[in-house]
């Protein structure tokens, strides 16, 4: 009989809570697969606990559990049962334990073509089905500022996280390349652009003349109530989407020197896509039929310029003007959801319509099973809207669509030019950890490239800063506490990672691993601490499975340096060098596998596993 979820062959532990689940199922009578589902792993500090009400018996909990440990038998893999109240607590047999965990990590260790550094952690529960990522998304001509750093972060550690999960994934940057911003810079250019410097630095040009044009429009606003400057934004536009030539070579070479300034950032930050998409590539023909089908529905009703106001003010009132054209909008007011525009009162449609044209025009070319759309929880209601508009419509992506929210990176705006960009703050972060390596020579001298090293640590505390609490929590951006070594910062993690792979290096003149690791005897693996490691060690893959259950970073970020704190507890403990050759090698093997499963956890977040530092 198959459970739900069972996978022995990517995750050992699987086969001692299958065992766990045959003794519960057989005394109380119940399905193996409602057995399974209720026992759960490393709840109270022990392997397995099954809470007894969760199955909702008809007789008393406190008989049921009693049932269970009065008629529970050891098997191969659980040694024994205690009770607490209504939880049954079953422990493993702890030989069998350390054999089959460090030798699962090792054979899964090693790379394929499919997993180039080994796949303990991965599993196949989305074989077969495929998603779209949508993550970064910054807009055009703009620098890759700390604003977009979430999005790019927690879009790449999902990705991640479905291939792991067998997912066939699709990592998509949509950029914000369309627009009456597009006008405003073309504007701009003319009246600040210099070639030069153009030539010289693209994106920061780009982004100087962007501040001084909104500058100029505010001061008009502000002078006469009225913009000219914004006037001439929107005719631009308006011409980019009647096919100006002229408009669009111009808006074709900004966002050509765009996409190739990211690119390099993302490089930098380990980040890759397989699509670089748009707004502008979203068809008129997807969008005409968008609107083509709300249409026909019914679903258009007109929206007036004071309602508009209502929405953003509650004590706006107003009546219909009889010499004003409305704009039209979808009512979503039955489900709390005000009335969303979708063309303005010119005609010209807006980027609810894009975003509804462009999820139907990928599901045409895709077929995905599911899209994510890794966006601020100031879009929270952006996107319920147009999900909501895609359901009305009957569209058949419409229960595919899902927004991965998250909180601001705090202190961050880009109109009035007060802004960290990103670059800026990885090399600061760098420089911190250069100057920290620097502190001790003799670790210095033998790193390889320290320009590298210190790269990769400045960037693996700018990301674990951001992916540590809850994605919904915001966070100001510290760098000074970013960069410490003190507490649970990147940087210790990188640390840890090293200090695995020195051990290797330390003892290699009386203690090398065979390459037979069965002729290891990891029954000597006595210690409580050594237990509690290779527990550990074997949740690996569940962590992993559970990040995917609520969208978390958090969860392996927490698994990391719950690895790292405990194998920091057990240098002394669990010594190495000097020891019984037999004592020393079985040791070894589990600090080498702590070493693998670290690294693996770490590549998931998208970081670099330094082995020097």
């Amino acid at each position: 009989m198959s459970v739900p979820g069972l996978e022995p062959s990517a995750s050992i532990l699987d086969t001692f809570r299958l065992s766990v689940a045959e003794s519960v199922a057989r005394i109380l009578d119940i399905s193996l697969d409602l057995a399974y589902s209720g026992v759960d792993i490393g709840k109270k500090g022990v392997d397995f606990t099954v809470a007894v009400p969760r199955f909702r018996l008809k007789a008393k909990p406190q008989d049921l559990v009693k049932k269970l440990e009065s008629e529970f038998s050891p098997t191969e893999y659980i040694d024994r049962i205690t009770i607490d109240g209504v939880f049954a607590h079953f422990y493993s047999n702890t030989k069998k334990l350390n054999r089959l965990v460090l030798d699962q990590i090792t054979e899964l260790s090693k790379p394929t073509s499919a997993h180039p550094h080994g796949s303990y952690g991965t599993n196949s529960s989305g074989k077969d089905r495929n998603i779209i990522v949508e993550f970064s998304s910054p807009n055009i001509a703009k620098p890759f500022h700390a604003g977009h750093l979430r999005s790019t972060i927690i879009g790449t550690f999902l990705s991640n996280l479905y291939a792991a999960n067998g997912w066939s994934v699709v990592r998509m940057n949509y950029l914000g390349d369309w627009g009456k911003q597009f006008g405003l810079l073309a504007v701009g250019f003319a009246k600040y652009g210099s070639e030069e410097k153009l030539q010289a630095s693209p994106i920061m040009h780009l982004f100087d003349v962007y501040v001084a044009v909104n500058k100029d429009v505010k001061a008009e606003e502000a002078d006469s109530g009225q913009s000219p400057t914004n006037e001439q934004a929107k005719e631009i536009f308006r011409r980019m989407e009647q096919g100006d030539e002229e408009m669009l070579a111009l808006w074709k070479r900004f966002r050509d020197l765009s996409v190739k300034a990211y690119k390099t950032v993302y490089e930098r930050l380990n980040v890759a896509f397989d699509v670089y998409s748009g707004e502008s590539m979203v068809t008129s023909e997807n969008i005409d039929a968008a609107m083509k089908c709300l249409s026909e529905r019914g679903l258009l009703v007109e929206k007036y310029t004071w309602e508009s106001k209502r929405d953003r003010d509650y004590k706006v009132e107003g009546t219909q003007p009889t010499d004003e054209k409305p704009a039209y909008a979808v009512d979503l007011s039955k489900w709390k959801m005000g009335k969303p525009v979708v063309q303005k009162a010119d005609g010209a449609t807006i980027y609810m319509v894009r975003d509804i044209a462009g999820a139907m025009q990928r599901y045409e070319k895709y077929h995905f099973d599911k899209m994510v759309y890794v966006v601020g929880d100031q879009q929270d209601l952006h996107c319920s809207q147009f999900f909501k508009i895609l359901e009305v419509m009957g569209a058949p992506c419409a229960g595919r669509l899902e927004h991965i929210n998250f909180g601001k990176v705090q202190g961050m705006s880009t109109r009035n030019g007060e802004v960290k960009f990103l670059e800026e703050i990885l090399d600061m972060a760098q420089e911190a950890m250069l100057t920290q390596m620097m502190t001790n020579e003799d670790k210095f001298s033998n790193v390889d490239d320290p320009t590298f090293a210190s790269d990769q640590i400045g960037m693996t505390c700018v990301k674990i800063q951001d992916m540590q609490a809850k994605r919904i929590n915001s966070y100001p951006f510290d760098v000074k506490r970013m960069t410490s070594f003190e507490g649970d910062t990147g940087a210790y993690l990188q640390y840890a990672h090293v200090r695995l792979c020195s051990v290797a290096r330390k003892v290699a003149d009386e203690t090398v691993l065979p390459d037979d690791v069965s002729t290891i005897d990891t029954d000597l693996l006595v210690e409580p601490k050594a237990r509690e490691i290779i527990y550990l060690l074997a949740t690996f893959p569940d962590a992993v499975r559970m990040a995917l259950r609520i969208s978390e970073p958090s969860t392996i970020v927490t698994y990391c340096f719950r690895l790292s704190h405990l194998i920091s507890s057990a240098w002394e403990i669990l010594i190495v060098k000097g020891q019984a050759s037999e004592v020393a090698h079985a040791r070894l093997y589990l600090f080498t596998c702590a070493r693998v499963v670290l690294a693996s956890a770490m590549r998931l977040l998208s970081l670099t596993p330094l082995e020097r530092m």
